[in-house]
């Protein structure tokens, strides 16, 4: 039986791998724990909005792939059943975000999860996701 680093870093390293939405984004992960994620993603100008900034749909990508790499680092597949994020600042051309995903608690086959997104440069908080997943049947093998 795998430790269960191992198998945290072999579920996330598989995930990843499937995962064209995080490879388009640029989206890369630094550290993997049974329950936690931390990834980065650089804001390009493709990213911005019609402000000039990443506030909404680039920075919700990030937040979502750490959720989702994070509530499935157990080894068990998992899916989100519902999120809420907060906007607090944006991100501009040039910067990079970093996305820390954290397990509050798992209950039966549900779990909560924050992620915190922060501005590299200045460590500026700029959103906050509470996450709600659940553990669903391992699909069938083909």
């Amino acid at each position: 039986m795998k430790d269960p680093q191992s198998v945290a870093e072999d579920a996330v390293r598989t995930l990843l791998a499937e995962d064209a939405a995080a490879r388009a984004l640029g989206i890369t992960v630094t550290s993997v724990a049974p329950g936690s994620v931390t990834a980065h993603m650089d804001i390009g100008a493709r990213m911005l909005n019609g402000h000039g900034t990443a506030h909404g749909a680039a920075l919700f990508a990030l937040a979502d792939i750490a959720f989702a790499l994070a509530c499935n680092s157990h080894g068990s597949p998992a899916v989100g059943r519902s999120c809420a994020i907060e906007y607090l600042a944006p991100a501009f051309a040039g910067d990079t975000v970093t996305a820390t995903a954290v397990e509050r608690a798992v209950v039966g086959r549900g779990g909560i999860y924050d992620v915190a997104l922060t501005r590299n440069a200045d460590g500026r908080l700029l959103a906050e996701m509470r996450g709600h997943s659940r553990r669903i049947p391992a699909p069938p093998a083909m």
